[in-house]
């Protein structure tokens, strides 16, 4: 491979980082701040619950756990009404109950 072929390819290759890069900061912008929440997508959702996405699809077709989808399609949660979730199905212990002994 040449000099001119090497160059054209590295261009090629910084300009495809540079739009994922970008790609990356938005993602991060909006999982930082909707309304002050982080939000959550359908990857964290499976790791967290340890289900597949067709449960996590089944729990938003029941209208179980809220979603909000953004431009680019993609399903995200806010991390407080999936902890509200969580509470609700016994996951996680509710504070706003007194436990029993």
């Amino acid at each position: 491979m040449d000099n001119k072929n090497f160059e054209e390819w590295m261009k090629i290759l910084l300009s495809r980082f540079d739009k994922i890069d970008k790609t990356l900061e938005r993602d991060n912008k909006l999982k930082d701040c909707f309304e002050g929440d982080a939000l959550l997508d359908n990857h964290d959702l499976c790791k967290l619950f340890g289900v597949t996405k067709r449960t996590i699809a089944r729990y938003r077709q029941k209208k179980l756990l809220p979603y909000y989808t953004y431009d680019n399609g993609r399903v995200y949660y806010k991390s407080s009404e999936v902890e509200k979730f969580m509470k609700k199905k016994g996951h996680l212990p509710n504070n706003d109950q007194p436990t029993s002994l």
